[in-house]
């Protein structure tokens, strides 16, 4: 292969995630939000008053991992968490604020080492495009206290189809007919 052909060749290359995300980005019927800014989920539900805390204060709060994970993005070793084979009935809250994020009922076992959702409780997230990668994904934030907790995808099961991926760090489990805990100040 001549150094002409091999430079066209990755030219080519560098082009596909830059059409493979405008195609994302204008896909009909796709409402995830790549390419905007922060939205906020619209299909409403109690909206708790934001919280915002200091790096520091939150780091007082955390161990240091679920930190990285809620405040810098960092994402967990897959089948690294206990939570990603919780059966039991319950609800799923962010380890930061506790704010209730996810319904037992809508967990399921996507096969990728990460606890998964087809669907959030109402009102509670935000999402914006995550440009890391080569192709564009879109990660989902705590409304309440802006922790990161993961990225949903449009490969889920019925009725939605959604995926929305977590990372384990970013939760805490309350098993059913125990008391929610309140909401950090």
């Amino acid at each position: 292969m001549d150094r002409r052909a091999f430079v066209v060749g990755l030219a080519g290359v560098a082009v596909v995630p830059l059409v493979l995300g405008d195609w994302l980005r204008g896909r009909p019927g796709s409402d995830l939000g790549v390419g905007g800014g922060i939205r906020r989920d619209t299909a409403g539900g109690g909206q708790a008053p934001t919280l915002r805390k200091s790096a520091k204060e939150w780091r007082k709060l955390l161990s240091p991992d679920a930190y990285k994970v809620l405040f810098e993005a960092y994402t967990e070793r897959p089948f690294s968490s206990p939570l990603d084979h919780e059966r039991r009935a319950g609800t799923y809250v962010c380890a930061a604020c506790f704010l209730p994020l996810f319904s037992s009922k809508t967990k399921y076992d996507s096969g990728t080492g990460w606890p998964s959702f087809w669907r959030p409780l109402e009102g509670r997230l935000a999402t914006k495009p995550d440009h890391q990668l080569a192709v564009p994904r879109t990660e989902y934030h705590c409304i309440r206290c802006g922790g990161h907790q993961g990225h949903v995808f449009e490969d889920g099961p019925p009725p939605t189809g959604l995926r929305y991926c977590n990372n384990g760090l970013a939760l805490r489990f309350v098993l059913e007919g125990e008391e929610l805990p309140a909401l950090r100040t």
